[in-house]
């Protein structure tokens, strides 16, 4: 698994353009009735609901509850279990940001959708999981406008930066190119499990799914998360685990080839790196 650094997203809400509710579709195929499968769990932040306030019920998952959860934890790791229809995109970009910022190391599981604004609040985990099962999509926001041809004209000239943020985060993750992630936002593309993480938008299936082998390959895999685990405990910066990490895996990839490393040579590179970070 390759540890990118993730783009953060800057973006101001526009006066005259506001988010809108979600497809109707995308309702029809989220399972609100999955949850966590560990609810006494205290670094856990549920996200199993539509993102952003519901006018109605007065429920949804707000920035401002992330942000408190996020204070509430005070373990060294913290999961995301997902499982969102999508919602207010302000709000999703401002629950990316945070789980971004957070020094933790940050593992999302997608339990059943994250669609729409949910997918990118996805791309905030250090690693990011998804159900065999379970599914991904990722399109253009969405708004709703009223006025003449000009202000649908202007309206659609506003959006487009909201895209191209979007597709920086999504490409960022997968290592494509952006235009790559634009196409797949031009078309409404919907990811199963599997198709989620052959693109690069998943790392791995939930830990109920995987296939436990004894390849290199998945040994490295789990090395890599140890190390990470690891390095964090350290306080050592996210950006500056990411860089390290890429660095390694690259190392492994390399060597692999000529002499396969055992997954306790990798615990004993970690507990180096940390004496010499530390």
């Amino acid at each position: 698994m390759t540890l990118r650094s993730a783009p953060p997203i800057s973006l101001t809400r526009p006066s005259k353009v506001q988010a809108f509710e979600p497809d109707p579709a995308l309702m029809d195929r989220w399972q609100a009735g999955l949850r966590a499968a560990d609810a006494r769990a205290t670094n856990v932040i549920s996200m199993l609901d539509v993102i952003g306030a519901d006018g109605w019920t007065g429920e949804g998952v707000t920035a401002r509850r992330i942000a408190a959860a996020l204070r509430s934890i005070t373990a060294d790791e913290i999961t995301v279990d997902l499982n969102s229809p999508g919602g207010d995109f302000f709000e999703g970009v401002a629950i990316y940001n945070m789980l971004r910022a957070d020094p933790r190391r940050v593992t999302v599981r997608i339990l059943g959708l994250a669609a729409s604004a949910a997918s990118v609040i996805a791309m905030a985990g250090d690693e990011v999981q998804i159900g065999r099962a379970g599914f991904m999509m990722v399109h253009n926001a969405w708004v709703v406008a009223i006025g003449n041809r000009h202000d649908m004209a202007a309206a659609a000239e506003t959006m487009m930066p909201f895209d191209a943020a979007m597709a920086e985060v999504y490409a960022a993750k997968a290592g494509v190119d952006p235009a790559q992630a634009g196409a797949w936002m031009d078309a409404e593309t919907w990811f199963t499990g599997p198709q989620a993480i052959e693109a690069g938008l998943a790392d791995d299936f939930l830990t109920a799914d995987v296939v436990e082998t004894e390849s290199h390959h998945g040994n490295g895999r789990r090395a890599l998360r140890r190390i990470d685990s690891l390095l964090a405990k350290q306080n050592i910066p996210r950006s500056e685990r990411r860089a390290l990490l890429a660095d390694l895996r690259g190392t492994q990839d390399a060597a692999a080839s000529v002499m396969p490393r055992a997954d306790d040579d990798w615990t004993a590179i970690a507990r180096s790196l940390i004496q010499t970070l530390t």
